[in-house]
């Protein structure tokens, strides 16, 4: 299992890396649109016990609106997207008591949109414009550090120390010290660039940003696994050997993106606006 994870990451990553720092936005936005669009059918088997043909449908509605969004660039996309992932808190700290409410194919299938398009945009407007100062790939990067620190501080800490469940209904194996970790290290990330005079941005307005993007990136996290759960499933798909679906590599990212750039107009941080 190591291995193929290893060997799946090292194909990955200069495809990821390239992409990001070389191309321009439109074919930047067709490469990352193909990975939001392999997660989508994995959603789409996610959203319960549908046909192939309507799986298929929705996930050519899902292309068709990512075309739209990306045309338009509707600016209330990103900045109202929090309210979803208000509703999504209070469905986590709800589940398995209000599953009869949500879980249905057609619901499911709004929510794929609400997960994947918001989320696909903002890393596309990140990866062009930039924000904080920085140019557009490495704005982007710097924000998916925030992720990656977030993710390894959680599972240092948990293993250290955690005692008390984050969610144990939804997905057993987190706890409230793994989080607290997860935090503590990613803010120490965005404190230690901002401390170089590498960043444009005030330090307070940058930290809570980066706060609600980490707690975010948490609650995606917590989403998918509440919806597997609901499912059935382990993994939300096989195409990636030794790390399961697409959908489980950016389920983290489908929150904290959106969140981080909707952060930065709320604050008016350098960056991110539509």
């Amino acid at each position: 299992m190591l291995k193929l994870r290893v060997i799946t990451a090292l194909i990955l990553l200069p495809i990821v890396l390239g992409a990001v720092f070389g191309l321009d936005r439109l074919p930047f936005a067709l490469v990352a649109g193909v990975f939001f669009v392999l997660a989508g059918w994995e959603w789409s088997a996610m959203m319960g016990k549908v046909s192939a043909a309507v799986r298929s449908a929705w996930v050519i509605g899902l292309g068709v609106v990512m075309a739209l969004a990306e045309i338009y660039r509707p600016a209330w996309l990103l900045n109202a997207i929090p309210v979803w992932w208000l509703l999504a808190l209070v469905l986590v700290i709800g589940y398995p008591g209000n599953a009869r409410a949500w879980y249905r194919p057609a619901l499911m299938g709004l929510v794929g949109l609400l997960l994947l398009v918001p989320s696909w945009a903002a890393i596309v407007q990140l990866q062009d414009v930039g924000a904080l100062g920085l140019a557009g790939p490495w704005a982007l990067m710097f924000i998916l550090l925030w992720v990656w620190a977030a993710d390894t501080g959680a599972y240092f800490a948990g293993r250290a120390f955690g005692k008390h469940k984050l969610a144990p209904l939804v997905s057993p194996g987190k706890t409230i010290e793994g989080l607290a970790g997860g935090v503590a290290l990613a803010l120490a990330v965005v404190a230690g660039v901002y401390a170089a005079g590498l960043l444009e941005a005030n330090l307070l307005p940058l930290m809570i940003v980066a706060l609600l993007t980490v707690l975010a990136s948490a609650l995606g996290d917590l989403f998918e696994s509440m919806v597997k759960r609901e499912r059935g499933f382990k993994d939300s798909g096989t195409i990636l050997p030794g790390h399961g679906g697409m959908l489980d590599r950016i389920d983290s990212v489908t929150a904290a993106m959106p969140i981080a750039l909707a952060g930065f107009n709320w604050f008016s941080l350098p960056g991110g606006s539509l």
